[in-house]
């Protein structure tokens, strides 16, 4: 994020529009001392902080103007704006340095989980005829649209100034579907909101975990935990994003391997 902002001020030295980090906590505000010393320790720059002395942040995300919130503690996504759990990788994986690479599932994640709801009530089959009759009509917007809209404007910053092959930021549609069957819904979708992603990649169900080790993504969001944790094997930053109906069979899981005995 630092070194698209740096890049972002060398061109743009009289706009405010870049990556804006705030640090939200519920520690009390003395502990702002030591948070302060750890990010100059590490060249950190981060202006911002939100101290809430046991308090929830959530509560100050809108005034933040919070495009994404991203936390290590389920609990406390569960009512943000644009949110995600993140997960540290199992490995160590050698990301860029100068270039941001994002990556996102499609369904449930950009779009709506419309589709996936068609999948777990009728099957594949039917999803397949759906995609196909439904090819021209967009699909409603997911959680985190808002955020790739605005990656796209910072994108946009570069490719003004010729830049559109050196950008600093690189979009990635990473998704089970398959390009035959269902892509064109979901290109045609994005095409439809004025946004795109640098690249599209359809898998037609095959694991994500060994392409997201290809394209080494900053971070992947995903709805789906189990392929979050096939990115996590892979040395990825990974994070949850918890919305749509996969959520339903995800906690009822989670419920049954915490009271075995629950009907």
């Amino acid at each position: 994020l630092e070194a698209v902002n740096a890049q972002l001020r060398e061109l743009y030295p009289d706009s405010e529009v870049f990556f804006d980090i705030v640090l939200m906590t519920n520690n009390h505000a003395q502990v702002g001392v030591r948070l302060i010393f750890f990010f100059n320790h590490y060249d950190l720059f981060i202006e911002r902080f939100c101290m809430t002395g046991g308090n929830s942040p959530i509560c100050y995300l809108k005034a933040y103007h919070t495009n994404l919130y991203l936390s290590s503690d389920a609990e406390k996504v569960s009512g943000a704006i644009e949110e995600a759990t993140i997960f540290s990788p199992s490995r160590d994986l050698e990301v860029s340095e100068k270039q941001l690479r994002v990556a996102f599932d499609g369904d449930a994640v950009l779009f709506s989980d419309e589709s996936e709801q068609i999948v777990k009530a009728h099957g594949l089959d039917m999803f397949f005829e759906h995609e196909k009759a439904h090819e021209n009509k967009p699909l409603a917007q997911g959680p985190l649209k808002g955020f790739l809209e605005a990656l796209g404007k910072l994108q946009k910053k570069f490719y003004s100034k010729g830049l559109r092959l050196e950008c600093p930021i690189r979009t990635y549609l990473v998704t089970a579907r398959s390009a035959a069957s269902s892509g064109a819904r979901a290109l045609k979708t994005l095409r439809s909101w004025g946004l795109e992603t640098d690249e599209a990649l359809f898998l037609a169900g095959a694991p994500k975990g060994p392409l997201l080790r290809k394209i080494r993504p900053h971070i992947f969001f995903d709805d789906q935990m189990f392929h979050v944790e096939g990115a996590q094997e892979m040395g990825a930053v990974a994070a949850h994003v918890p919305y749509g109906v996969a959520q339903k069979h995800f906690f009822l899981v989670k419920d049954k391997q915490q009271n075995p005995n629950s009907k």
